[in-house]
């Protein structure tokens, strides 16, 4: 993936080129982990609305969403199975739970990070489907096209969101939106033991990159 669609995306760093090639030698994993991030994506929507049930704006468009988001996990369940490729049990990777550690812990910052946290997950998303495409078998890449599309305007309800109520709280979006940011690009970029969806590049020499 280039710096420049990186940028476009609003992300710090842009995936290395390592972290594509594991996954053109682990479909399964990926597949696997693409599933269960749909399914957490699709759990962070409804716990944003249970959180913030006063908001109904906020409510439809993550209702709408999540079941999107529902929506990819069954087609991910279908590729599986026409590949003929197991659902088996991952262990998670370090990626969601390290990023929530920059998290605020405060109303009413903690809503603005958790909304922007979103955005950039959506986003990293998108940059990781886009450059799958071309690597990956044509049942695959062919819906993975779909999805990069998908998971932008995902990025883009998230920052309309965060904008939003910015503005209303005297919040700053800017500063946030940079500090987490940096959090997030780390995480992709930084070698990892484990390979997932959203890992950093696999550790030289690490066993379980490639494995669950």
């Amino acid at each position: 993936m280039s710096v420049p669609a990186a940028a476009e995306l609003g992300l710090a760093a842009a995936t290395p080129a390592a972290w594509f090639d594991a996954a053109e030698r682990s479909l399964g994993v990926l597949l696997v982990d693409h599933a269960n991030c749909e399914k957490k994506a699709a759990s962070t929507a409804l716990g944003l609305m249970f959180a913030y049930s006063d908001d109904p704006v906020l409510g439809v468009a993550l209702a709408r969403l999540a079941r999107e988001e529902l929506r990819h996990y069954e087609q991910v369940l279908g590729l599986l199975g026409r590949l003929q490729l197991p659902y088996v049990r991952l262990a998670p990777g370090r990626y969601a739970t390290e990023l929530r550690r920059a998290l605020a812990t405060r109303e009413p910052a903690r809503r603005l990070d958790l909304l922007l946290v979103g955005a950039l997950i959506e986003a990293r998303s998108a940059e990781r489907f886009q450059g799958l495409v071309p690597r990956l078998p044509a049942p695959v890449a062919e819906f993975y096209r779909g999805l990069e599309a998908a998971e932008a305007r995902h990025r883009s309800l998230y920052l309309r969101l965060a904008t939003g109520y910015a503005a209303a709280s005297g919040l700053d979006l800017a500063g946030r939106y940079a500090t987490l940011a940096t959090a997030e690009a780390a995480l992709a970029t930084r070698p990892d033991d484990r390979f997932r969806f959203h890992s950093g590049p696999p550790a030289a020499g690490a066993e379980r990159a490639l494995s669950g």
